[in-house]
């Protein structure tokens, strides 16, 4: 008997749009994944259906995400990125002419480049058209995920919160792709109980757990992680296998850190004159990231040698065979003791491969290839497709889990950020306030009712306690959290107040731009 395998890649970002400015340093974090990700997984998509390879792999796309890669202004501003890095390429082919090695890679990097431009452009600049085709096409299974990739069980105290992310992100998919989604990404895996009966709601049939949440849910499954459980409510739980988790994510142990490979903090951004690459570089006031790098990881000291791009991927094929021939040998074994088909669920944040990993795409690509190439034991799948293939499960109730620091929720929950919770639980009970107070408001009134939605939608992200935590980029996320609020708070006191200022409401409307038919009255209480 065969094993499965179902990699599952989790695409999001934050919402960061800024028509204010004409560079805006955060925006630099979508145009990099589009870059070093998104449009390479396309290319991946592409190859595999030109070759007839089956692939089959499961994408979830932030609602977030897929606004900022639909939205005009971003589609203009990453070209003009893009442009820019075709120009610093063309500037280190002349520069490093007497530099082999680096001659070669500023070569590599051109060639790169534009054919990134090329795929973007004849995707007419609309990633989650190419992925909805791929989907149409049956190669893909595209999930969602929350509305703003909220941490729900932090909301849970608000059931409408929880509700409208949900339903909102159940709606905006529905917009995108044309068809219902099945399966949900849990915003960092945070599952606590009482979400079912939303996700049922929205018709959301599976969603995923970090491993101890299917371990220790109740009763214990018997066939732990390698077999999804019902709950209670109906409801398809998969559990992530930690054993491809440590050999992808582990510091000491993951592929990513073999010295091969790209080194991602040395960058010419930091390393030539200031002046020479201020053009290209993210802010123009301060060092930061080109995309540029001719270093490989080489050791764990400050001193690197030059990437050599045969060598890495020599790396990275040796590693995707490693890979496989570990999850043969795993389902193998549990095949012997298991009355069906062992299921291996390898899920991990899309932007690992190609950003933060810059050979992953690579990885992926040499991956699916010899999994079709003839071999018996492993069989790419989607959790939905293994559920329409073995329909019947040990019915249990997960246990409260999250994939972040411990296993539970202190990375969004900790002394750097507690504040921001009193602050959303006061929003989010004058939200359900508004939902009752109007139940057929005016034009305006309904313009103010959404995007006051909008407002507190945003502030609900997990990304800026996240942030905050890790103190990345901790005076934006404090900022952004505190605007979100504001706003919401002034939407509130001239709704309450009778006189919306359309004036003021307009560019609001403009910059927070997202789920343009956002239904507020998700928010009322049932």
């Amino acid at each position: 008997m065969h094993g499965c395998l179902a990699l599952v890649l989790h695409a999001h970002l934050p919402f960061v749009r800024h028509p204010e400015h004409e560079r805006f340093l955060e925006e630099s974090w979508l145009f990099e994944a589009i870059t070093e990700t998104y449009v390479p997984l396309v290319q991946l998509l592409e190859g595999w259906r030109r070759d007839g390879i089956p692939a089959r792999l499961t994408l979830s796309l932030s609602p977030t995400l897929c606004s900022m890669l639909r939205d005009p202004l971003l589609q203009d501003r990453y070209l003009r990125h893009l442009d820019g890095l075709l120009e610093l390429a063309e500037k280190e082919i002349l520069r490093t002419r007497w530099e082999p090695a680096c001659h070669q890679l500023a070569l590599m990097y051109h060639h790169r480049f534009h054919s990134i431009r090329e795929s973007y452009l004849a995707w007419r600049r609309d990633l989650v058209l190419a992925f909805k085709e791929f989907q149409d096409l049956g190669r893909i299974e595209i999930i969602t995920c929350a509305a703003t990739h909220a941490v729900l069980p932090l909301l849970a105290g608000h059931p409408p919160s929880v509700r409208a992310q949900i339903l909102v992100a159940r709606d905006h998919y529905r917009a995108c792709f044309g068809r219902e989604p099945r399966g949900l990404w849990l915003p960092e895996c945070a599952y606590a109980s009482g979400v079912e009966a939303v996700l049922r709601e929205a018709g959301v049939r599976w969603f995923i757990v970090e491993t101890h949440g299917l371990l220790h849910a109740t009763p214990r499954p018997r066939h732990g992680v390698f077999a999804p459980i019902f709950t209670p409510n109906g409801l398809a739980v998969f559990g992530r296998d930690p054993d491809s988790a440590k050999q992808v994510w582990s510091r000491q142990e993951g592929y990513p850190g073999d010295v091969r490979y790209r080194d991602f903090y040395r960058d010419l951004g930091f390393d030539l004159d200031f002046e020479y690459v201020q053009p290209y570089l993210p802010s123009p006031d301060a060092r930061g990231f080109t995309g540029l790098k001719y270093h490989r990881v080489t050791g764990p000291g400050p001193e690197k040698e030059i990437y050599v791009r045969d060598e890495a991927l020599r790396a990275a094929a040796g590693h995707a065979d490693h890979f496989l021939g570990a999850r043969a040998a795993q389902i193998q074994g549990l095949a012997r003791i298991m009355d069906r088909p062992p299921l291996v669920v390898a899920p991990y944040d899309a932007e690992l491969f190609g950003h933060w990993w810059y050979e992953g795409p690579e990885f992926l690509d040499h991956l699916v290839r010899q999994t079709a190439s003839g071999q018996r034991a492993v069989r790419l799948t989607t959790p939905q497709e293994y559920l329409d293939q073995n329909p019947t499960q040990q019915v249990a109730a997960p246990a409260p889990s999250s994939w972040g620091e411990g296993g539970h929720l202190r990375a969004w929950l900790n002394e750097a950020n507690q504040w921001i919770i009193p602050h959303l639980r006061v929003a989010q009970e004058r939200m359900s306030e508004l939902a009752r107070k109007f139940p057929a408001p005016a034009a305006l009134q309904e313009r103010a009712l959404r995007q006051a939605a909008r407002e507190l939608l945003l502030a609900q992200a997990s990304d800026w306690p996240f942030i905050l935590r890790t103190a990345t980029s901790p005076d934006y996320a404090r900022q952004r959290v505190r605007d979100h609020l504001l706003r919401f708070a002034e939407l509130y006191q001239q709704l309450t107040g009778g006189a919306v200022d359309a004036r003021w409401l307009g560019p609001l409307e403009e910059t927070d731009n997202l789920f343009p038919d956002v239904n507020w009255r998700y928010w009322a209480p049932l």
